[in-house]
């Protein structure tokens, strides 16, 4: 059982440094990559039929009837995917009137993922990328942990195909969606 709050972020977390990793991606396209998604079938984010497409990405989310595991608060901007997910999806109708499609992105299962999804009502397809090959075809960053190949916190904003801005690193783990709310406020203009 957990003894912590799955759905916050604690205080006196270590931030993320920014290491750079993605200062390659503003300006690529979005691959045409298909993925599966927590709502069936598979998502090719490059043929996109909105505006914009924000892909969030997270390390991997925990299960409220299990504690985190150890050493994951120590690793910095690890802990916190709960409280990123919940965040997409409370700002999910601003950013759909933006002309935003949204996805979370993992290397989790998408058996995994739909557990989560369910759990927080999320009104958008979770991706899985557990064969990372959006993930290497894009160099997104990553690290690893136990057996794990985790994608390092970071939102992408694709204006159509093409990479337009990136959040990176993103610290605490719920920022990012209202730096891209902001951002695509800006931007819709």
């Amino acid at each position: 059982m957990r003894q912590d709050d799955l759905y916050s972020v604690p205080p006196n977390l270590p931030a993320p440094d920014d290491d750079g990793a993605c200062d390659h991606l503003v300006g690529l396209d979005l691959p045409s990559i298909s993925l599966p998604a927590t709502t069936g079938g598979e998502v090719n984010l490059a043929a996109g039929t909105t505006r914009f497409t924000v892909i969030y990405a997270y390390p991997r989310t925990g299960l409220p009837d299990q504690p985190s595991p150890p050493g994951w608060d120590d690793i910095p901007g690890a802990r916190g995917c709960t409280p990123q997910n919940c965040a997409f999806r409370n700002h999910f109708t601003e950013l759909r009137d933006l002309g935003a499609a949204v996805y979370g992105l993992s290397t989790q299962s998408t058996d995994y993922q739909k557990e989560m999804a369910a759990r927080l009502h999320l009104p958008f397809p979770v991706l899985s990328d557990d064969r990372l090959e959006l993930t290497r075809t894009l160099r997104l960053p990553t690290f690893r942990y136990r057996p794990w190949i985790l994608l390092k916190r970071l939102s992408l904003i694709a204006e159509g195909r093409r990479i337009v801005h990136v959040v990176y690193p993103v610290f605490p783990s719920n920022a990012d969606a209202p730096a891209v709310l902001s951002w695509l406020h800006a931007r819709a203009k």
